[in-house]
């Protein structure tokens, strides 16, 4: 851990006693104001509070038209990629030029539910999924191979997020954070935080000014950061591996079932029409029990993945809504990799704070991933893990 996040620490834990102070201390406290404005937005992403949204206008949606992806006709890396192949999905693109330039990383909501369903996470090559206290979670989709031009809603930065971004040489969009997090975030990433709405045409309020209008514009991300001292040209993001067919030693897993709390639910059933693994969520109505289609509001399609993968990793809990995850410099940490209808219990490490997440078998090797979109899910070390006859449950644990 370097100074300045070790700095960034420190301050965040005096804000955390700040809000304690805060109950005793007369309403405007000047030095609190902020420290307030962070409680709110916390407090926002609480699933009980957000069960009756107000009704909001409806908002046209235009989608950018991208070349779809041509499927591998083999395995490929996780070195050696073909110029024309994503290294991130393993798949061809139409126009290898796509890749000169850093993936496109973007914070969105998962709650309040009246941002659902989200735009544009069909179209990421990756996303991630973490937990950020008050029973929620967030997503963060990575775009690299191919574009979309609204992608949200978008919210706001954690402290997780210049990990994950660094991983993958990426740019960072978000909807802004508390100043502490932000300083933290803008230490390890520079330039390339893309923050607020007012980087239009990257980020844009969709003119309805609330907690859930602002989406962002991957291609314009892009151009946004050039503009502003980005060095957008093709890095190196060897490290994964993907192969068509599927590997032997695999169990049944036909279902994983994800669970931060027993109200926020996700799963994900494996399809043998499509060989993906479609997403439900919970409908929100506060019982946690029935699940719905997650779809892709741009496509009105169901989230559809090629790779599921469980991922557990140390939690430090600094409040109850503020929390560091232990992504970098780790080795031998335990990832369940599901593809093809198989669960695969292997291991994770990050070789390099700029290179790839690499899954690894009982060997040591690469274990190679069905070309396509990848869905990560950052778990606690200590949740729990049940299965039975090829249908497994996740119930989130810290650390």
């Amino acid at each position: 851990m370097n100074i300045n996040h070790k700095r960034s620490i420190y301050w965040m834990v005096l804000v955390v006693m700040a809000l304690g102070v805060a109950a005793c201390q007369p309403v405007g406290t000047p030095d609190l104001s902020m420290a307030g404005t962070y409680a709110a937005q916390t407090m926002a992403a609480i699933p009980e509070e957000t069960q009756n949204p107000s009704p909001t206008e409806e908002v046209t949606e235009v989608v950018t038209d991208t070349a779809t992806p041509i499927p591998t006709l083999g395995p490929v890396g996780p070195t050696g990629f073909p110029d024309d192949v994503n290294p991130l999905t393993g798949l061809q693109v139409a126009d290898s030029t796509i890749l000169d330039r850093r993936p496109v990383l973007v914070k969105v909501a998962n709650y309040p539910i009246s941002g659902r369903p989200h735009a544009g996470l069909s179209y990421a090559d990756m996303v991630f999924e973490y937990y950020i206290g008050a029973g929620a979670n967030r997503f963060m989709g990575l775009f690299y191979g191919q574009d979309i031009d609204k992608i949200g809603p978008v919210r706001s930065g954690r402290l997780v997020d210049p990990y994950i971004v660094s991983l993958y040489e990426g740019v960072l969009g978000m909807e802004s954070a508390y100043i502490t997090v932000y300083d933290h975030i803008t230490d390890i990433l520079g330039n390339r935080v893309i923050s607020g709405r007012d980087t239009c045409p990257a980020l844009c309020d969709d003119g309805r000014y609330i907690v859930t209008s602002v989406f962002a514009n991957s291609e314009a991300m892009t151009t946004y950061g050039s503009e502003h001292g980005v060095d957008n040209r093709r890095y190196n993001l060897d490290g994964m591996a993907f192969d068509p067919a599927a590997p032997n030693g695999g169990e049944s897993g036909t279902k994983a079932s994800v669970l931060f709390t027993r109200f926020n639910r996700g799963e994900w059933l494996f399809d043998e029409d499509s060989g993906k693994y479609l997403r439900w969520i919970e409908e929100g109505d506060g019982t946690g029990s029935g699940m719905i289609p997650l779809v892709d509001r741009i496509t009105d399609e169901q989230l559809a993945f090629s790779n599921v993968v469980l991922l557990f990793a140390n939690y430090t809990e600094l409040a109850p809504a503020l929390h560091d995850i232990d992504l970098w410099n780790v080795v031998g940490q335990r990832a369940i990799v599901f593809r093809d209808g198989q669960a695969y219990d292997l291991t994770w490490t990050t070789p390099q704070r700029d290179l790839p997440i690499q899954y690894l078998d009982e060997n040591g090797e690469v274990f190679p991933l069905k070309p396509g979109n990848t869905w990560v899910v950052i778990f606690g070390e200590n949740s729990n893990v049940t299965e039975a006859d090829g249908e497994w449950t996740f119930e989130f644990h810290m650390p």
